[in-house]
């Protein structure tokens, strides 16, 4: 069974599609191809794209603008991506970028697979170069179908004006159904450009020779021109797509009440996959409490529940789950994450509800498998009756008031500069009830996710399972446009700070108020941990107190620099206001060491 959608899901404000795109999408006609790009993207949904500019997609871009779609420009490729990515998974509405053709494209690599991975759908238009020159070692000219395919469920390498729209179509279909992911679309910089030119650029190829083989070359390239612009103008208007939802069978949820009917300590994890693009967060939370049982959430579901509900446990999850006999994972796999499943008794009953068998099934047989949306198998399960065990529940919360007491003493300590568990604390204090708080870095931002306590649903946003340094410039960037009323906070380690202090000049031109902490320790302490423990030596681990602020100061951000624990929260609060006025603020903290994930690496 599956569920169909049409004309998109509402998310967090933005617009459902609306009833007259088709009617609007052709009302002029176009110029090129970049404005049939557009009107296919409008009739989606799409409100930005992002991009790193080049001659081979500038029509893309022009269109998108003249359609009233809004084009970020960005410093690095991987940042448009990113941004797209971080778009489609708080809008609702797949995210849009562009890059570029060879280098351009080779610079998204990471982005795709981390999208793949993370299961986020975004459409990416890769420029290539033209048809007649591939493989002639034409600028920036290399096959890149090899190059994308194994990161994206769906690779177009359009070559006629007339399939520009249907491919996107189907392509915005295809990235939402079942296990979600990417789609890249190749397009030639000669089908992208005015005919006319076009025409112009393939008459001085041809020459004006009257010899055999100059009139054969001169009707070759005449034909070719006929099949990419031919049916042009006959190009249909673009519909939104009929998202097929797939819906677990009725005998696994009927199995799965049976069985946490007959538990003594059942226990749910609810990861990233339950929160897939469309998904009605608020019927899904209102399941989880129908169901009452105890409740972990995992990436993109953090803050589902808001930020002290009685069901959710944040601590001991590892304990947790030795010893529930019934295990609900909804949207997540057993992968390192969950220790490749040890983490469960072996006589648990475990039930796994995800969209993609494979990963149901992954490093441990399920006893109850419900292939299809988890959101959906959780609400249908919630039809089926409350499950709840008040001692089991009141022995789980025991236990993580005893860590957060201990989370108090360790943030009481004092050093010559801040402690990052205390600075935690003021910041979850501080931090708006609008807070979207986005995950990019080592030790300090696995810190924050043990005591910064997101708002609400989709307010937390981390690069998933392939753990990439690098998104928070970029998922910044895509949240501050889904959510243009949040606060937007992008909590970086000085590592992966490196990767984004470039886009503080994107911030700045485009007027997007990020407020970005650089927890400021001198080393990529994550690895240095056990580096130093097991082989002795910090070499490659080491950096220095650079002066991050200065850095975004000189792009024209505000830039604060805080070193002790008594400066943090006028710090903070600065913070706010900058960011409240519109300009984008940079708080570089130096860091004290700590002991806090003592052991904490994972493989």
């Amino acid at each position: 069974m599956a569920v169909v959608l049409e004309k998109g899901h509402a998310r967090d404000g933005v617009a459902a599609l609306k009833s007259d795109a088709q009617g609007e999408a052709l009302a002029n006609p176009a110029r090129h191809a970049g404005d049939v790009i557009a009107a296919s993207l409008k009739a989606q949904g799409v409100t930005a794209v992002f991009t790193l500019c080049g001659g081979h997609i500038s029509p893309i871009l022009i269109g998108a603008k003249d359609a009233g779609i809004r084009v970020v420009d960005t410093r690095h490729e991987a940042t448009a991506a990113f941004a797209a990515d971080a778009m489609a998974r708080l809008s609702g509405v797949p995210g849009v970028a562009a890059v570029t053709a060879g280098p351009g494209l080779t610079n998204i690599v990471t982005p795709l697979k981390n999208a793949q991975l993370a299961q986020s759908p975004l459409i990416l238009f890769g420029g290539a170069a033209p048809t007649m020159l591939q493989g002639r070692g034409a600028l920036q000219d290399i096959d890149q179908r090899p190059v994308v395919a194994p990161h994206a469920k769906i690779v177009k390498q359009l070559r006629r004006v007339r399939d520009i729209a249907p491919a996107l179509e189907e392509a915005f279909a295809v990235v939402r159904e079942g296990v979600q992911g990417p789609a890249f679309m190749e397009c030639p910089i000669d089908l992208l450009y005015p005919e006319t030119l076009v025409r112009q650029w393939y008459a001085e190829a041809g020459g004006r020779g009257r010899s055999l083989g100059a009139r054969a070359l001169r009707f070759y390239l005449n034909r070719h021109l006929e099949r990419m612009f031919g049916g042009a103008r006959a190009t249909t208007a673009p519909r939104p797509p009929k998202i097929r939802i797939p819906r677990p069978a009725s005998s696994s949820v009927n199995a799965a009440a049976a069985a946490l009917a007959k538990a003594e300590r059942p226990l749910a994890i609810v990861g990233s996959q339950a929160l897939a693009t469309g998904t009605d967060t608020e019927a899904l939370a209102g399941a989880i409490l129908r169901l009452g049982i105890p409740v972990f959430l995992s990436g993109m579901a953090r803050g589902l529940l808001g930020r002290d509900h009685p069901l959710q446990l944040r601590h001991q999850r590892r304990n947790a789950l030795k010893e529930s006999d019934c295990v609900i994972l909804a949207g997540v796999p057993c992968d390192f994450r969950l220790d490749y499943g040890k983490q469960i008794r072996n006589t648990a009953t475990l039930i796994a509800a995800n969209r993609s068998r494979k990963d149901a099934r992954l490093n441990r047989r399920a006893t109850i498998e419900a292939i299809g949306d988890a959101a959906l198998f959780l609400r249908a399960l919630a039809e089926r009756g409350r499950i709840h065990r008040e001692d089991w529940l009141a022995s789980l919360r025991r236990r993580d008031a005893v860590r957060e007491a201990d989370i108090d003493t360790q943030a009481a300590g004092e050093g010559a500069h801040v402690n990052p568990i205390a600075f935690f604390r003021t910041l979850d204090r501080e931090a708006g009830e609008n807070a979207v708080f986005v995950a990019d870095g080592g030790d300090f931002v696995a810190t924050a996710s043990y005591i910064v306590r997101p708002r609400g649903p989709l307010g937390w946003l981390d690069p998933g399972a392939f753990g990439t340094l690098g998104v928070g410039a970029g998922f910044a960037l895509g949240a501050a446009l889904a959510r243009p009323d949040a606060e937007i906070w992008a909590l970086f380690g000085d590592g992966a700070c490196g990767y984004s202090l470039a886009e503080f000049d994107t911030f700045v031109r485009h007027g997007i108020p990020v407020i970005a902490v650089v927890g400021n320790d001198a080393g990529w302490t994550q690895i240095a941990r056990e580096q130093e423990k097991v082989l002795g030596d910090d070499v490659g681990t080491v950096l220095a107190r650079t002066a991050y602020h200065e850095v975004a100061a000189g792009f024209g951000a505000e830039g604060i620099l805080v070193k002790t624990n008594a400066e943090v929260p006028e710090a903070l609060r600065r913070a706010r206001a900058a960011a409240k006025a519109g300009k984008p603020v940079l708080l570089n903290v130096w860091l004290d060491r700590t002991g806090f994930r003592e052991g904490s690496i994972s493989m």
